[in-house]
């Protein structure tokens, strides 16, 4: 079994990595940019320097997101789909369903007993209910995307009828000249993403606790909207936006 393991999540906005030695040693998260290689080798630096430990230590490297092809020094490349099963599943082993937001896609997993994926369903024509979604709706309310959520939290959501990035760029705007709230535009904004998410789970068969995984879950008003729409509670992990890495790196550890 390997002593010393690393995951890094190469995503379109953020790359994560985690340090695992049979527990986590150092994590980092850095932003992906224009360059996914460099982000990754940053990211996997930051949390080796954050665990004390050189880079010769590492005895094996596992690469996940849409940036695992970058980066010549991984080991093995896996799907951000098992990964974040596996992360999720170690966090809480209740776990039967994983939602994820991501930057360009959006997905739920479902899981078997064992913590295996057993099916899922994603979200990846479009950036309709990702996080790239939220980033470019909240530039148009010229907030950061948590003062997406402050702006959101106890506001009647305003009907929002697309759900196409530019589409619902320009109905933002006429909804601004028309002078709705920015609060209920937010909350709209929030709601669209919840149905999103509900809808995609309507098409798998949604088990047992769902965990919530990805930086959007560091949202608590996107968290809790999106409970209300699925109608059961979340378990969101201390750092959901690290599971995926995590989830690679307990990969690297058991190989």
């Amino acid at each position: 079994m390997t002593r010393l393991a690393a995951g890094i999540d190469i995503g379109s906005m953020a790359t994560k990595a985690v340090i695992f030695d049979g527990e986590v040693r150092g994590e980092a998260v850095v932003p992906t940019g224009w360059e996914p290689r460099e982000a990754g080798l940053r990211a996997l630096r930051e949390a080796l320097v954050g665990a004390g430990l050189s880079e010769g230590r590492v005895e094996r490297v596992v690469g996940t997101g849409y940036g695992r092809v970058s980066l010549p020094i991984f080991d093995r490349k896996v799907t951000e789909i098992t990964c974040h099963a596996r992360g999720a599943y170690h966090l809480n082993a209740g776990t039967r369903t994983v939602i994820d937001i991501g930057g360009q896609d959006s997905k739920v997993i479902v899981l078997n007993h064992d913590g295996a994926v057993a099916d899922f369903i994603m979200n990846d024509k479009c950036a309709a209910g990702t996080g790239r979604f939220l980033q470019v709706m909240a530039g148009v309310l010229d907030v950061t995307l948590d003062g997406l959520g402050v702006l959101a939290a106890n506001a009647e959501p305003a009907s929002l009828s697309s759900m196409c990035t530019v589409f619902a760029e320009s109905e933002i705007v006429g909804l601004l000249a028309a002078g709705a709230g920015k609060e209920a535009i937010a909350a709209g904004i929030l709601a669209s993403i919840a149905q999103r998410i509900q809808g995609l789970a309507g098409r798998v068969s949604v088990l047992g606790e769902i965990t919530f995984t990805g930086g959007t879950a560091r949202n608590p008003e996107i968290c809790e909207v999106v409970a209300a729409h699925l109608g059961v509670p979340l378990h969101i992990p201390a750092n959901p936006q690290l599971v995926g890495a995590l989830g690679a790196a307990l990969i690297g550890w058991d190989a």
